[in-house]
């Protein structure tokens, strides 16, 4: 019996570094395909371009959290459940999209109608055509979602793998075409690049369609088991929409708070915020990307673990040490080699601007650890059935981060630095609640497994 357990574990951590490393392999791919966009993008739009682009993204992230972000997660847990029990998940994916596309619909509609309003409170009024090309992206992400949750749940990686490279392959190529047509005109060209975006959703959408059609041979010989209703996948889903949503509403408040505290001292404030988030923050983000795979592979395993009566912890400690070994890594390369990175990716900045950046990027590095580590471990409370507490903590972490931004923001001696130093100290906020909360549920469940 002890010697199939240890088979049985052995043969779980093969699955679960198998999985993690096909996402992790494609998030890479997919962020350095866009981290090299970035190249040529900002040779024909500039720092301004890249500003205002920006600008569009924070409405748009907010959108998707709660029409998109934190649905595989749900939907993988839900999903692995349903194996684990010899059931199969096709009902559960056809309640789970008819239920997202329809919240997915409903906000792209929002930004439609909300964009004139953003647009000028933002300042630059001319951005509304920006909202209105992305806003397509927003119902096709939802059922994206559902299908990558739905591939991740049966222990499928390569398809969300293969999915993020085909987002990336069609927005660049069709981006640069777009942005190089109107390089004459920066706002024209910004919206090209946004509507690009939509371009590349409906290509990945279909891609994974086509996929998906080729898979429910897989159940037949399964079970139907009980119906899971809309109320079961909104009390596992609504916390992780509300926790990841937390990040993208923050920014928001970021992109309205940054340009106008930095206004009040320096010209080049939209330049600074377009330094911030779309290269520091999109740096930083490339070791995150790699991490996900880990956080989406402790999914299927912990739910099939915490479904056999198993308390968790060794794998939810085995993720985290993953994590937390593979972050440290990528944080001391992009503390050590960011000016070169720099010069690689943003080559036409002027030296002043550049010199920024790798300011910037070496007082971030330090967030790739903790804000990879806060992402598996939100992964692993989701498996848990706890995707509360990580809600919880992350609003701690962004009030925290907002309280600190504003105060640093505002002395001319700290400037754009200060939204760095906000943004860790509010994701070491979370990571270390997080992880509080993680280590309870589990103790938890080991007692009551006793």
């Amino acid at each position: 019996m002890q010697q199939k357990a240890i088979k049985r574990e052995i043969g779980e951590r093969r699955r679960l570094l198998t999985g993690a490393a096909t996402i992790a392999a494609g998030g890479l791919v997919a962020k350095l395909i866009g981290a090299l966009y970035r190249i040529p993008l900002t040779n024909l739009v500039g720092s301004e371009g890249i500003g205002l682009y920006q600008l569009v993204y924070p409405f748009y992230c907010l959108l998707l959290t709660v029409s998109a972000t934190g649905i595989p997660s749900a939907i993988a847990t839900l999903t692995a459940r349903k194996y684990a029990a010899g059931e199969t998940a096709l009902p559960l994916y056809k309640t789970c999209m008819r239920l997202f596309l329809w919240i997915g619909g409903v906000s792209a509609l929002l930004m439609c109608l909300l964009a004139p309003w953003l647009s000028g409170l933002q300042g630059e009024s001319r951005l509304t055509g920006g909202y209105l090309a992305l806003a397509p992206s927003v119902v096709m992400v939802s059922a994206i979602s559902v299908l990558r949750g739905y591939f991740q749940g049966r222990n499928e990686m390569l398809p969300t793998a293969l999915s993020e490279i085909i987002e990336q392959v069609i927005k660049v190529s069709v981006g640069l075409a777009a942005a190089y047509y109107f390089r004459a005109d920066v706002y024209r060209a910004v919206v090209a690049l946004l509507g690009a975006v939509s371009v590349s959703e409906g290509v990945a959408l279909l891609f994974l369609y086509v996929r998906f059609r080729r898979g429910p041979a897989y159940d037949k010989n399964l079970k139907t088991g009980e119906k899971t209703t809309v109320k079961e996948v909104l009390k596992l889903s609504l916390p992780l929409t509300f926790s990841s949503g937390l990040i993208p509403l923050f920014s928001l408040i970021d992109s309205i708070l940054i340009v106008r505290l930095l206004g009040e001292y320096v010209p080049n404030s939209v330049a600074l915020y377009g330094l911030f988030a779309g290269g520091a923050t999109t740096v930083i983000n490339l070791p995150v990307s790699v991490c996900y795979g880990i956080a989406a592979a402790s999914v299927p395993a912990l739910s099939s673990a915490i479904k056999r009566g198993e308390n968790g912890r060794k794998k939810l400690l085995y993720s985290l040490g993953l994590t937390a070994g593979l972050s440290a890594l990528s944080a001391v390369g992009l503390y050590l080699f960011a000016r070169p990175a720099v010069r690689i990716l943003f080559s036409s900045l002027a030296a002043e601007e550049a010199e920024v950046l790798v300011g910037l990027i070496k007082a971030f590095s330090v967030s790739a650890i903790t804000l990879s580590c806060t992402q598996t471990l939100s992964a692993c409370l989701t498996a848990l059935g706890k995707p509360m507490h990580s809600a919880v903590s992350m609003l701690l972490a962004m009030l925290v981060k907002t309280a600190v931004s504003v105060w640093l923001l505002r002395m001319p001696s700290v400037g754009i630095y200060g939204a760095v130093a906000a943004a860790s100290v509010g994701y070491a906020t979370s990571f270390l609640f997080d992880l509080f909360f993680a280590l309870h549920a589990t103790k938890r469940k080991a007692a009551k497994s006793l």
